[in-house]
């Protein structure tokens, strides 16, 4: 597979690995008043149909936060198929516990898939205009 240039967009048919913490694992105690598992788990799925909508060819990988499980399941998804694009969740990024686990993920992807290109969306809502703008349309 030929890899474009990090300045040149990616072919509309790319395929997405998109790699989130499961609801069932987060600490909704630490988030805003209103998001929890059931609502978070909504938000998800919607944004999953907003994808499929938009045409992106996107494989979910939800995982745990034990480093060890999270990165076996992402192998897994290596193994399955071949992305040109991944997508690393907020959860995994943005809350100060999950820094190993963010870095662990980073450095499998870049050594398990050399060329991959990584994209961080900031909430399941923003998900289309992530992958935007990395992939042509």
């Amino acid at each position: 597979m030929v890899r474009p240039t990090a300045s040149a967009p990616l072919p509309s048919t790319t395929k997405v690995l998109s790699v989130g913490l499961d609801p069932r694992v987060l600490d909704y105690s630490r988030l805003p008043a209103g998001i929890d598992e059931e609502a978070f788990t909504a938000r998800i799925e919607a944004a999953h149909t907003a994808l499929r909508e938009a045409g992106f060819d996107v494989r979910s990988c939800l995982i745990g936060t034990a480093a060890d499980d999270a990165e076996a399941a992402v192998r897994e998804a290596l193994r399955a198929d071949t992305f040109g694009l991944a997508m690393i969740g907020g959860g995994v990024r943005m809350m100060p516990e999950h820094t190993v686990l963010f870095e662990r993920l980073v450095n499998l992807l870049v050594e398990e898939a050399p060329g991959i290109r990584l994209c961080f969306n900031s909430a399941p809502e923003n998900t289309v205009e992530t992958l935007r703008r990395w992939i042509g349309a």
